[in-house]
């Protein structure tokens, strides 16, 4: 990537700056036809491990792969020019140990482009975050609901119903900022966890099902569009239903086909008639 290229992009150094300023605006991306529409909107696009579920029909985030992360990553970083693209590492690809992060990360920025990586987890991660940052490798943390802990946290529940569980959560979200994070996602807490962690932290906070009073909001594309119907979480707006434009779209293509009204004249290529030597003028 060209240095020009680079000057232009948020950087991870940027956003820590934006700790109760403007709020940054976040949506998944996985394409690069989707970060071109959303780059000129956007502070930053993330390569979100929900691709697993959007995109391949999973019914978790616990089957993706490295690979597919980073192959999507290098394609949104393609397709961008303004946004910061960070990009998730998937289960099991750091939870091991710092070193086996650290591996995977490199891998990460190296082949992608991306400014950073995404990782999940608190108290206990605390330690991968300081080796991956001390080594050069940008992380945003995220607490709260984190869907690779979905077997462990009993489903896809709100977290924080209690003090206990509060107490923990953001205790969580001290220990990965101490730890050197840029950035945290803050997902599905109750709004008053939400409130106390953005005021406990140093670091912008980033909500998806948490608070407005978060320093920013992230959100699925494909959960804004109406492009993912299986559910709906609470926290989610759609801006839009292209879902029900695409099944129709499809219907009335399907309905040209088999009537022969597709393609008709204006869509085909033909030969030009060329002119009898007995039609030439003279």
């Amino acid at each position: 990537m060209s240095a020009t290229a680079l000057a232009k992009r948020t950087t991870t150094t940027t956003l820590s700056t934006r700790k109760g300023g403007d709020p940054i605006v976040c949506l998944t991306a996985y394409s690069a036809p989707i970060a071109k529409l959303l780059d000129p909107h956007v502070d930053v696009l993330l390569v979100g491990d929900s691709l697993g579920m959007v995109l391949y029909g999973f019914d978790s985030t616990l089957p993706v792969t490295l690979d597919m992360m980073i192959a999507h990553g290098a394609a949104v970083v393609r397709g961008s020019t303004h946004a910061c693209v960070i990009v998730d590492l998937p289960f099991a690809s750091y939870q091991e140990s710092p070193q086996q992060a650290f591996r995977n990360a490199a891998r990460v920025l190296a082949e992608t482009g991306c400014a950073a990586v995404k990782l999940e987890g608190g108290v206990e991660m605390a330690e991968t975050v300081a080796y991956l940052v001390a080594r050069g490798v940008p992380v945003m943390g995220h607490v709260g609901l984190t869907p690779q802990s979905v077997n462990t946290l009993g489903g896809f529940r709100a977290r924080g119903r209690n003090a206990e569980e509060s107490e923990s959560i953001l205790a969580d979200a001290k220990a990965i900022t101490a730890a050197g994070a840029f950035a945290l996602v803050v997902e599905g807490v109750m709004e008053p966890l939400a409130e106390a962690i953005t005021a406990a932290v140093t670091v912008p906070t980033i909500s998806i099902g948490a608070s407005v009073a978060c320093d920013g909001q992230v959100l699925v594309t494909d959960d804004l569009l109406g492009l993912f119907a299986d559910f709906t979480p609470k926290f989610v707006r759609r801006y839009a239903e292209l879902g029900p434009m695409v099944t129709h779209a499809a219907a009335t293509y399907a309905e040209d086909v088999r009537h022969r009204r597709f393609p008709g004249p204006e869509h085909v290529f033909r030969v030009k008639r060329k002119t009898p030597p007995s039609e030439m003028a003279p």
